[in-house]
């Protein structure tokens, strides 16, 4: 079952940041261009004015006029023209979201965000309350949650497969910031420095993602956490470990491992899922499959494409067998994100609370949960509310 769902009609599309040399520039491009519901025709690439209109002009064949020197340029210049961008993906370093992201809801366009949304809870409510004022679609990218199998783990859940939850386990551990490799990789560097990544390094960048996923999986909300954290790399001003431990408002618990020092790991985003029926396991490097046990049963795989999972997990690109990846999942959320766009140009709204994605409520909840974990890391480890 191979879904197809084209606007007859691609929104025009603008970027900032995601220049040359950028990895999730380039994610972010070829998920916006898969299904042509996006054409890219402006942007603001680089902090390097000159660097970023050669690299629009001569790699991403834009118009020199439409390569802008920055953001703030580029909002206020398409705005005056009946052929301007409609939406925007925000590429940047976690110290710009909120301005650039506030400036182009008040240009009324569509947003495409990069988390976290901003350093603080509050900034992100306000980023909600201006898109929901101006019915302007919010998207963020939590680029993992596309895969057909975690359709089919959310629909689970909902239909009672695993009974009551009872624990979640999450982590996503890598290796590749074991030393100081921050010295010659400009990418990380901002990423360990509070003035550009805001209070935390390693849960904001990946701990987030497990919380997301876990939260969306489950369908639970959290009550309370304790964090413990720790910069095991002296340099470093914010921590590369974490373990959280989380209380649910069900009665449930969870557990939260965040690392970027775990040496052997490559990408070891795992979420495993625990009810009084069964349990669901999931891990990045394999998302073609979903492992599942039935209350008295062993583990069995369940591969992504096949007739027996659910219809809401029927979205695949290619048939069973073929195996789908990282492109693959952000490109089915760009996909719902400009058919949510779509709907709310037409004031559809029916249509549009139909369409799933991942949006403002869960960049809210990521900053908020940072907030909390260093919170509780620096009252060495106390319970805090949420």
């Amino acid at each position: 079952m191979i879904r197809k769902n084209n606007l007859k009609k691609a929104l025009r599309w603008g970027m900032v940041g995601g220049g040359k040399g950028s990895q999730i520039g380039d994610s972010h491009r070829d998920a916006a261009a898969r299904d042509r519901n996006f054409e890219l025709v402006a942007g603001a690439f680089d902090i390097n004015a000159e660097r970023g209109k050669v690299f629009g002009v001569e790699e991403l064949g834009l118009k020199e006029e439409r390569c802008y020197a920055d953001y703030k340029e580029m909002f206020a210049r398409e705005a005056q023209r009946v052929d301007g961008i409609q939406a925007v993906s925000i590429a940047t370093p976690n110290s710009t979201h909120y301005v650039i992201a506030k400036l182009a809801l008040e240009h009324d366009l569509h947003v495409i965000c990069e988390k976290p949304l901003s350093f603080t809870s509050a900034e992100s409510e306000e980023l909600k309350a201006i898109a929901e004022k101006r019915n302007r679609v919010f998207g963020v990218m939590y680029g993992y949650t596309g895969y057909p199998t975690i359709a089919q783990a959310c629909e689970m859940v909902k239909r009672g497969d695993l009974g009551k939850i009872r624990i979640v386990h999450m982590q996503f551990a890598h290796g590749y910031h074991a030393e100081d490799v921050e010295k010659n990789d400009p990418a990380l560097a901002w990423r360990v420095t509070p003035e550009a990544s805001g209070p935390s390094y390693i849960l904001g960048d990946v701990g987030t993602h497990c919380l997301q996923m876990g939260q969306l999986i489950s369908g639970l909300e959290m009550e309370s956490l304790s964090c413990m954290r720790k910069s095991f790399v002296e340099s470093r001003q914010l921590e590369d470990d974490a373990h959280v431990m989380i209380k649910y408002k069900n009665g449930a618990v969870g557990t939260l491992w965040a690392s970027g020092v775990a040496i052997g790991n490559t990408h070891s985003f795992k979420v495993e899922v625990i009810g009084e029926k069964g349990t669901l396991r999931w891990w990045d490097e394999h998302p073609n499959q979903i492992e599942y046990a039935p209350l008295g049963g062993q583990f069995r795989l369940l591969d992504r494409g096949m007739g027996y999972l659910y219809d809401v997990a029927r979205f695949e690109r290619v048939g069973g067998g073929h195996p789908e990846g990282y492109f693959d999942s952000w490109a089915n959320l760009y996909r719902n994100f400009a058919l949510a766009m779509d709907a709310a140009n037409r004031d559809a709204q029916q249509e549009l609370a139909e369409i799933w994605y991942p949006g403002v409520d869960d960049g809210i909840e990521g900053v908020r949960f940072v907030e909390r974990c260093v919170e509780s890391a620096k009252k060495d480890s106390a319970w805090v509310t949420l």
